[in-house]
C-alpha cells in the first residue's frame, strides 16, 4: 500500500474506534461494510448522470454546520473532515471539481473525522427540507451510512423520529443496490417495525421474488419475537435458548401484521395463511387490501389457500370486486349481472386461458341486464368475448359506443372484425373516411378493407403520430403496403418518410427509402427503423461521415464491424456509451466487435492494462462490453477492482454473450474469487451468491454440492428464475434438485411453483410429473415465465385439461359406443386450449359435435400444424357442418383457416378468397405441392395474372407467391418485387422457386457480389439459393445480416465454398444454426473457424481444473481477505 494510503487507513482506524465508542455496533458484516463505501459513490454518480448541479459551498456549510471551510477548497486547517470526505467522494464520483482524490488526510485530525451517529438524523432532516436539486449528492452521502446504521446499530440508540429519518434517508440504497436488500436488521422492535415495513413496501417493485421471500420471512420472525417471544430459527447452542421455539398453531398473522406486510403477503407460504385468525383475514379482505396490493401475480397454491379461508367470511359474493388476484381462482355460477361485472373487472390480469369459460359466462350474465348501453361499457376489454352472433345483434350506435370507449390494443377475431367493420361502414365500405372516423376505428383497423386504407387522407393521419402508430400496429402487412401506396401518390417520398411512424415507417422499402434522400441525423434519430432500413441508413451516414453514435438509436442495429473498427479518438467512448444506452439494438456480433475495438484502444495506453486497471477505469467500461473481455484478461483483473466488477455483473444482461462463450465460466470464476469466501465454496452465504447476479446460473452442479445446505437450497431456488441454464449442466442440476428437495412426484404445490422451471428443462422429467389435482394450475402459472416451452409441456397441459372431467367419456366407454381413450372435445375445452388443440387425436376430433365445431371453428382453424390424419377428421366435420367445399363462401373459408389445408388440389383451385384475406391461411403448414393450386384459386377469384402483381399484391400473396411457375415468375415486375420483398416474411418456397426468385432479385439489385447488408437482410431466405460462385462472392460484412432461418437452408455443397473469413463473420447466432450435414463437408480449418464464430470470436481456453471438476476454486495471488469491521464506513472512499 502507498504511504498516503497507509496514513489514511491509520486515521480511519482511530476515527472508527472513537465512532464505535459513541455508537455501539452490532455484529460486523464484512461484505456489506465494503458495499457501504461503494454504494455511496455509486449513488453520487447517479446524481451526476441525472444532471443534478454540484452543491454550492454555502449549502454544504449549512448542512454540515462547518463555517470554517473556505470557497477555495480543502486546506490542512479544515475544521470538518466529514465535509472534506464528502468533497473527496464527490471528486471520485463526478471528476467535476478537479481536486486530487489521492491527497492524504493528516493523521493528527483522526478524532475530528468521527461523526457521532446521533448527529446523522439532524443532518438528514436539513437535507430533507431542502428543495435544492444539488442535495441529491448529500442524500447519496448519507443513504448507505443510514442503512448501515440501521442494520448494525441497536435501535434503542434512536428515538422514533430519528429512526424514521434514517429510514427515509436509506431508501435509495435499497432501490439502487440489489445486495443491500438482503441485509436486513437482525432485530427491529414493535414500535419501529411498521415504519420499517412501510419503507420496504415502497421499494417492493425493485425487488426480485427471492428478495421478497427474504423480507416476508424476516418480517415473520420479527413479529414472532416481538409479540410472542418465540423464534423459528434453529438453536445454535446452549446459549441460544433465550427464545422458545414457536408452535405451528400460533396465530401470528393478525390484522395489524397483514396490513404491515402489505404486498409481501404474496410471498407467504400457504401454511402461513392458517396462522391468520378468521376475523383478521375477513377484515383485511373486506377493507379491499387484496385489491390495493395487486402489484404482482400470486402463486396458485397461495391464491387458492387464501380464497379457501376467505370463503369462510360473510358477504363474499357481494364483494368480489375486492378479491384482487384471488379472483383468478374464484369459480362460481349463477351470479347476478351486477356481481358479474364486479368479478369481470378483477379477472383482466389472470394468466393463461384457464378463466376463459368463467369470463365468457360472466359476459353472458352481464348482457342479460336491462341497460345494454351501460352494460357494454362496463364490460371493458371483456367485450371481445362477445360472440359474432351477439355482436351482429347490436345496433350500429352500440358498436360505435363500444369502439369509442375501448383502448385500441384489444384483439378481435376475424369474424368479429368483419361484423364490427360492416356495422360501422355498412354498404359504403369503400368511401373515404375522415380523420375522426379513422380514429374511432383504431381497434378494428385490421379489418378495414384495402379500398378504405388506400384512400386515407394524408392530413388525417400523418399529423397525429400516436394515432398513426396505434393504427399501424393493428394492421396487416398487406394493408400497410396498400396504405403506403395511397399516401405516396399524394406526398413526395422525402416528406412522407419524415412523417411516418411505427410499423408503417418500417414497411417503407429500401427503394423508397433511397428516394427520401436522407442526408442528416436529424431525419433519422428518434425513429424506430427495421433492420434493413437501419443497415441502409448506417451505411449512408457512414459515407457522409456523419456517424454520431449517441444519436443513432435504432440505426445502431445496422452498424457493421468495419464501421466500428474505423472509430477513433474520443468517438470510441461515444460508441461505447451509445451501446450501453441502447442494448436492445445491439447484436452479439456488434457487441464483440465493439468490445474488441474498445479493449484494443485501452491496451494502447499502457502494457498490461487489465492487470493494473484502476477502479475508475473499470467503471468506465460498459457492462455489455466487459462481458466480452477475453478469459485470460478476466483472470488477470486485480483484487482492487472486485467491488466494481461484482457491481456490474450483479445486474448484467448476458444475452449479448453467446451461450458457449469461454467468457462465461471465466467471469463466473473471477466473480467467485471476488467474494469474501470465494476460495471456500462451503463458506458462501446467500448474500454472497446474490452478488453474482445472472452468473449464478452458470455454476456447475458439482460445485453447488460443496455449499452449506441452506445456501444450496437458496441457490437452487434462485436458479429457477434463470433465463438460461447451460445445456451440459441441466441433467446434473435436475438430479441435484431431486436429491435436495426429494422426488418431484412427492412435491407439494408450492415446491413445484418454486422449482418447477428447473424440472421443466427436461422432457423426461416433465412427462413423468404426477397427475395431482393442483398440477395443471401450477404448470399454466409457470408457462409464461419460461424462456422455452417444450411440446412435452404443452402436451402435459393438454392432457390435464382434457381429463379434468372424464364423466362423459366413461359413460360412452361403459355403453360400448367408443373407446375410453377418446375424449369428446367440448366448446369450453377447445376455447381454453387454443393452439394446443393440435394434440387432439383424429378419433377425438371425429367425436366432436357439429355445434361445438361451429362454435369453435375459428379457434380450430388458427392451428397451423395439424397432421394429415387430423386434417382429414376436421375436413369431414367441416363438410358436415358447412356442406361441400364448392358451395362454401369466402366467409366460411376464412373461418376454416388452416383446416383448408385438408382440401384437395382441385378444391383449392376453386378457393373463393380475396387477396386481403389471404394472410389468414398464409401461416398454415402448407405442402409445397399445394401452393400452385392455392395461387391458381386466388388468381382466378381476384382476376390476377403474374404480370399484374404490384408490390401490395405480392405482399398479400406472401408465401403463395411460391406457387407461381417459372414462366410466371419471369413475368413479375422487378420494381414491384424490390418494393415488396422486405415485407414478405422470409419466403418458405421450394428450392427451384427460390432460385427463380433469386434471378428476379439479381435483376433488381445487381450481382450478389455487390449486395449490401441492407439488401441481404431484405432478401431473407432467397439468399439460401445462391449458387457456389455467388455464395463465395458475398462480402463478409453481410454475413451477420443473413437471417438465422436462412442458414440451415443453404445446400451443404454451397455452404462448403465459404471462406474462413466469411464463416467467422457469421457471428454466434448464425453459426449456431449450421446443420450437421453442412458441418460434414467443411475442412478442419473451416470447422475451427466456425467454432470460433459460435463462441463469439473468443479463443477457447482450457478452464481451470477447479471449474472443470466442480471443486472449490483456489484463491488468486494477493486475494483480499475482506475481513473489515462494519464500522469502517468510509474506508472504501479513501482507498479507491
Amino acid at each position: 500500500m502507498s504511504g498516503n494510503g497507509t496514513a489514511r487507513l491509520f486515521a480511519l482506524i482511530m476515527a472508527c474506534t472513537v465512532f464505535a465508542a459513541v455508537c455501539p455496533a452490532g455484529p460486523p458484516g464484512a461484505t456489506f461494510a465494503d458495499n457501504t463505501a461503494f454504494s455511496t459513490k455509486k449513488l453520487m454518480t447517479k446524481c451526476y448522470d441525472m444532471g443534478c448541479p454540484l452543491p454550492k459551498m454555502t449549502l454544504l456549510k449549512t448542512i454540515f454546520n462547518n463555517s470554517n471551510l473556505v470557497e477555495g477548497g480543502r486546506t490542512v486547517d479544515q475544521s470538518s473532515n466529514i465535509l472534506s470526505t464528502f468533497l473527496h467522494i464527490l471528486d471520485m464520483a463526478t471528476g467535476a471539481t478537479n481536486k486530487n482524490p489521492q491527497s492524504p488526510l493528516p493523521v493528527g485530525t483522526a478524532e475530528t473525522m468521527m461523526w457521532n451517529c446521533s448527529n446523522l438524523p439532524a443532518v438528514i432532516k436539513m437535507m430533507k427540507n431542502s428543495s435544492d436539486p444539488s442535495c441529491c449528492y448529500m442524500k447519496a452521502f448519507v443513504a448507505a451510512m443510514s442503512w448501515s446504521t440501521l442494520t448494525a446499530q441497536s435501535e434503542k440508540y434512536f428515538n422514533t423520529s430519528d429512526y424514521n429519518t434514517l429510514l427515509w434517508a436509506a431508501k435509495p440504497v435499497l432501490q439502487e443496490i440489489p445486495s443491500a436488500r438482503m441485509m436486513l436488521p437482525a432485530r427491529v422492535g414493535t414500535f419501529n417495525m411498521r415504519p420499517m415495513m412501510n419503507m420496504l413496501q415502497e421499494v417492493y417493485s425493485s425487488m426480485t421474488e427471492e428478495q421478497r421471500v427474504e423480507v416476508v420471512n424476516w418480517a415473520k420472525e420479527q413479529v414472532l419475537q416481538n409479540n410472542f417471544s418465540c423464534t423459528t430459527r434453529p438453536s445454535s447452542g446452549p446459549k441460544s435458548t433465550m427464545l422458545k421455539p414457536c408452535t405451528a398453531a400460533l396465530k401470528w398473522l393478525d390484522s395489524d401484521t397483514l396490513t404491515m406486510v402489505g404486498p409481501y403477503i404474496f410471498s407467504l407460504k400457504p401454511v402461513d395463511v392458517d396462522s391468520s385468525p378468521k376475523e383478521a383475514l375477513c377484515g383485511f379482505f373486506l377493507s379491499g387490501q387484496f385489491k390495493s396490493n395487486m402489484t404482482t401475480k400470486m402463486n396458485p397454491s397461495l391464491g387458492r389457500k387464501f380464497l379457501q379461508r376467505i370463503q369462510e367470511c360473510s358477504k363474499v359474493s357481494e364483494n368480489v370486486d375486492k378479491l384482487g388476484p384471488l379472483a383468478c381462482y374464484y369459480d362460481v355460477t349463477n351470479l347476478t349481472p351486477s356481481v358479474s361485472k364486479k368479478l369481470l373487472s378483477q379477472l383482466q390480469d389472470c394468466d393463461g386461458l384457464t378463466v376463459a369459460k368463467l369470463k365468457k359466462d360472466l359476459v353472458n350474465n352481464v348482457m342479460t341486464g336491462s341497460n345494454k348501453t351501460q352494460d357494454l361499457r362496463d364490460l371493458g376489454r371483456s367485450v371481445t368475448l362477445l360472440s359474432p352472433k351477439q355482436l351482429s345483434d347490436l345496433s350500429a350506435k352500440n358498436i360505435k359506443d363500444i369502439l369509442q370507449n375501448l383502448e385500441p390494443s384489444v384483439k378481435w377475431s376475424r369474424s368479429q372484425l368483419r361484423i364490427l367493420v360492416h356495422k360501422q361502414l355498412g354498404e359504403k365500405k369503400c368511401d373515404e373516411l375522415s380523420g375522426q372516423q379513422l380514429m374511432e376505428l383504431q381497434s378494428v383497423a385490421a379489418g378495414l378493407p384495402n379500398c378504405v386504407v388506400r384512400n386515407v387522407k394524408p392530413q388525417d393521419i400523418l399529423n397525429n403520430t400516436e394515432t398513426l402508430k396505434t393504427i399501424s400496429k393493428q394492421m396487416r402487412k398487406g394493408q400497410l403496403k396498400v396504405m403506403l401506396q395511397g399516401l405516396a401518390e399524394k406526398i413526395p417520398p422525402s416528406e412522407l418518410v419524415q412523417k411516418l411512424a411505427g410499423p408503417l415507417l418500417r414497411s417503407v422499402s429500401l427503394k423508397n427509402l433511397e428516394k427520401a434522400n436522407i442526408t442528416s441525423l436529424d431525419q433519422i434519430e428518434n425513429k424506430t427503423w427495421s433492420l434493413p432500413q437501419a443497415a441502409y441508413l448506417a451505411k449512408k451516414m457512414h459515407g457522409l461521415k456523419k456517424l454520431q453514435y449517441r444519436r443513432l438509436n435504432s440505426v445502431l442495429q445496422g452498424i457493421t464491424c468495419k464501421m466500428i473498427d474505423e472509430v477513433n479518438g474520443s468517438y470510441i467512448l461515444d460508441m461505447a456509451e451509445s451501446i450501453t444506452e441502447n442494448p436492445q439494438w445491439i447484436s452479439k456480433v456488434q457487441a464483440q466487435c465493439a468490445a474488441r475495438k474498445f479493449f484494443n484502444t485501452l491496451e494502447k495506453e499502457r502494457t498490461d492494462y487489465f492487470k493494473n486497471i484502476t477502479v475508475p477505469e473499470l467503471e468506465r467500461i460498459p457492462t455489455i462490453l466487459l462481458l466480452h473481455l477475453p478469459p485470460l484478461k478476466v483472470k488477470d483483473l486485480p483484487d482492487s477492482v472486485c467491488q466494481v466488477f461484482l457491481d456490474k455483473l450483479e445486474t448484467a444482461n448476458l444475452t449479448s454473450l453467446p451461450p458457449q462463450a469461454p467468457s462465461r465460466p471465466a467471469l463466473t470464476e473471477r466473480a467467485l474469487l471476488c467474494l469474501p469466501s470465494g476460495n471456500n465454496i462451503s463458506g458462501l452465504t446467500s448474500l454472497d451468491l446474490s452478488r453474482l447476479g445472472p452468473l449464478l446460473c452458470e455454476l456447475k452442479p458439482p460445485m453447488l454440492r460443496f455449499m452449506a445446505p441452506e445456501v444450496l437450497k437458496f441457490s437452487l431456488q434462485a436458479m429457477a428464475s434463470c433465463e438460461h441454464i447451460p445445456q451440459p449442466h441441466r441433467a446434473d442440476l435436475i438430479q441435484l434438485v431431486s436429491q435436495v428437495f426429494g422426488s418431484p412426484s412427492d412435491w407439494p404445490a408450492e415446491t413445484m411453483e418454486s422449482l418447477g422451471p428447473l424440472i421443466l428443462l427436461d422432457d423426461n422429467a416433465t412427462s413423468t410429473l404426477p397427475n395431482k389435482p393442483w398440477m395443471k394450475d401450477v404448470l399454466v402459472f409457470l408457462k409464461p415465465r419460461l424462456t422455452q416451452i417444450s411440446d412435452v409441456l404443452k402436451k402435459k397441459i393438454f392432457n390435464f385439461t382434457t381429463t379434468t372431467s372424464s364423466t362423459a367419456r366413461k359413460r360412452r366407454a361403459a355403453s360400448g359406443n367408443t373407446s375410453s381413450n377418446s375424449t369428446e372435445p367440448t366448446e369450453a375445452v377447445v376455447e381454453e386450449l387454443g393452439q394446443d388443440n393440435v394434440f387432439w387425436t383424429p378419433a377425438a376430433l371425429k367425436l366432436m359435435s357439429n355445434s361445438t365445431f361451429l362454435a369453435t371453428v375459428e379457434i380450430l382453424g388458427s392451428v397451423p400444424n395439424y397432421s394429415s390424419d387430423q386434417l382429414g377428421a376436421l375436413y369431414r366435420k367441416g363438410v358436415e357442418v358447412f356442406g361441400p367445399v364448392p358451395s362454401m363462401t369466402e366467409s366460411i373459408i376464412i373461418q376454416l383457416g388452416c383446416i383448408t389445408q385438408s382440401f384437395s388440389n382441385s378444391e383449392l383451385e376453386m378457393l373463393p378468397l380475396s387477396l386481403e384475406n389471404l394472410d389468414e391461411i398464409a401461416v398454415c403448414g402448407w405442402k409445397n405441392s399445394q401452393l400452385p393450386s392455392v395461387w391458381k384459386g386466388v388468381a382466378k377469384y381476384n382476376n390476377l395474372t403474374a404480370a399484374l402483381l404490384g408490390s401490395a399484391e405480392m405482399v398479400q400473396l406472401s408465401r403463395f407467391i411460391c406457387g407461381l411457375n417459372s414462366s410466371e415468375i419471369g413475368q413479375l415486375s422487378v420494381g414491384a418485387f424490390s418494393d415488396a420483398v422486405g415485407s414478405m416474411d422470409g419466403l418458405q418456397c421450394p428450392v427451384e422457386v427460390l432460385q427463380q426468385l433469386k434471378n428476379v432479385a439479381v435483376s433488381a439489385f445487381g450481382g450478389p457480389g455487390n449486395w449490401t447488408e441492407a439488401q441481404v437482410s431484405d432478401l431473407d431466405n432467397i439468399i439460401a439459393c445462391l449458387n457456389q460462385s455467388e455464395m463465395a462472392s458475398l462480402s463478409p460484412s453481410v454475413f451477420p445480416f443473413i437471417s438465422k432461418s436462412c442458414i440451415s437452408q443453404i445446400p451443404p455443397q454451397n455452404f462448403a465454398v465459404l471462406s474462413v473469413v466469411q464463416l467467422e463473420a457469421l457471428g454466434p447466432d448464425n453459426a449456431a444454426m449450421v446443420t450437421s450435414e453442412q458441418r460434414a463437408v467443411l475442412t478442419e480449418e473451416q470447422l475451427s473457424i466456425l467454432k470460433k464464430a459460435t463462441t463469439g470470436g473468443q479463443e477457447d481456453q482450457k478452464q481451470t481444473q477447479a471449474l472443470a471438476s466442480g471443486a472449490p476454486v483456489s484463491s488468486l495471488e494477493g486475494m483480499s481477505t475482506f475481513i473489515k469491521p462494519v464500522l469502517f464506513l468510509f474506508i472504501g472512499f479513501l482507498l479507491l
